[in-house]
């Protein structure tokens, strides 16, 4: 069976992944766009990858092993469900308190999952069958580590400090969380990509 892991999170050097109201995206996400390299994306809205070879490497290998992908519904909302398919090629499982009334339904793109992030990671488990779940950063993220959910803490580090925002694991309960490694530092181009194993 695979992991859970926040592999995708993008974070600047004081421990943002998001500046405040919402801002510094574009600030964060440079290295998708600042290399040779052309990763596709599935979504209609969201426009090729252009990253370094490292990091190319990286997404190949990682977003070819993953199965599913857990994210709240706020960032749902704010990228507008991606057009109808998120960039990785794989089902989102959105844990929200109601799910959306244009979607009465699952299907192959969104699953909507109302009961809490346990049965989120349980339904993308059963979705990712041997591969990887990957959480998004910060409530979710949050919500996994203090259920014991989590499996490894992945960040994409970025060299910009935003001063404020929204923090990958903002008010954590229950901690203090130990981690062993760093088990993988891969050196991008405008980017340092970093994965932690949770200690349980």
């Amino acid at each position: 069976m695979g992991k859970v892991t926040t592999s995708v999170t993008t974070m600047s050097l004081d421990g943002y992944i998001a500046g405040p109201d919402e801002s510094g995206f574009d600030l964060l996400f440079q290295w998708y766009g600042n290399g040779d390299v052309e990763i596709p994306s599935a979504s209609p809205d969201v426009p090729p990858f252009r990253v370094s070879a490292a990091s190319a490497a990286l997404l190949r290998r990682e977003w070819g092993n993953t199965g599913a992908l857990i994210v709240g519904r706020h960032l749902y909302d704010l990228t507008h469900a991606w057009g109808g398919r998120h960039p990785m090629d794989v089902t989102t499982v959105v844990l929200t308190h109601r799910r959306p009334d244009d979607r009465p339904e699952d299907d192959a793109d969104f699953v909507f999952v109302t009961d809490g992030i346990a049965a989120a990671v349980a339904r993308a488990k059963a979705l990712a069958g041997e591969k990887d779940v990957v959480v998004n950063g910060g409530q979710m993220a949050r919500q996994c580590l203090e259920a014991g959910l989590l499996d490894e803490v992945g960040v994409a580090l970025v060299p910009v400090v935003l001063g404020g925002g929204k923090r990958l694991f903002d008010g954590l309960g229950g901690g203090p969380v130990r981690f062993d490694g760093p088990v993988a530092v891969i050196e991008g181009t405008g980017v340092t990509h970093l994965r932690y194993r949770v200690r349980k």
